[in-house]
C-alpha cells in the first residue's frame, strides 16, 4: 500500500488567485458559459436507451463539453455518467448507483469540486452582464417615443 504524497482532495485546494499559484503557473482553463455548440459524438456504450441519448445530447451542450471535445479519452466517463444518471432516475437505483453518479460527475467536471479538480472555470457571460446593466425603459411612457408628423397640404 502506498504512503504519503499528494492525494486527490487531500488538503486545501490550490487557489488560482494566490501568489503561490502564480509562481507555480497554475491557471484555470476558462470554459465558455454559453456551452458547447460543436458536433455531438456518437454514444460510445452499447445499446443506448432513448433517455441516455437525451442526457448525452444535454451533456454535450454544457460548458464542460468544450473541454471534453479536446479530450476524447473522457468520453467513456461522460457516457458512464449518462448511463448511471438514467439508472438513478429509476426506482431500481441503489445507494451504490447514486454514489457512482456523484463520482462520475466529479470526474467529468459537472460539480463545483469537479471543475476545480480538472482546473476548469466557467467564464462569466460578459454580454449578459452588459445587457443587465442597461436600464429598462418604462413600458407605459409611449409619448416620449412619439414624434409629431406634419400633415401634408393638399392630401
Amino acid at each position: 500500500m502506498s504512503r504519503g504524497g499528494a492525494r486527490n482532495r487531500s488538503g486545501p485546494p490550490p487557489d488560482p488567485m494566490s501568489g503561490r499559484s502564480d509562481r507555480r503557473g497554475l491557471k484555470l482553463t476558462a470554459l465558455p458559459s454559453e456551452g458547447y455548440a460543436g458536433e455531438v459524438p456518437s454514444f460510445p456504450l452499447p445499446r443506448p436507451k432513448a433517455r441516455e441519448l437525451e442526457l448525452w445530447r444535454w451533456a454535450w451542450s454544457t460548458p464542460q463539453a468544450c473541454a471534453w471535445a479536446r479530450e476524447a479519452w473522457r468520453w467513456q466517463a461522460v457516457a458512464m455518467w449518462v448511463r448511471t444518471s438514467a439508472i438513478c432516475e429509476s426506482a431500481k437505483a441503489t445507494a451504490a448507483d447514486k454514489n457512482a453518479l456523484h463520482r462520475f460527475a466529479d470526474q467529468i467536471g459537472l460539480t463545483p469540486a469537479g471543475l476545480k479538480e480538472n482546473g476548469w472555470a466557467i467564464a462569466a457571460d460578459q454580454l449578459a452582464e452588459k445587457r443587465a446593466d442597461v436600464p429598462d425603459e418604462p413600458a407605459d411612457d409611449v409619448r416620449g417615443r412619439l414624434a409629431v408628423v406634419p400633415h401634408a397640404a393638399g392630401g
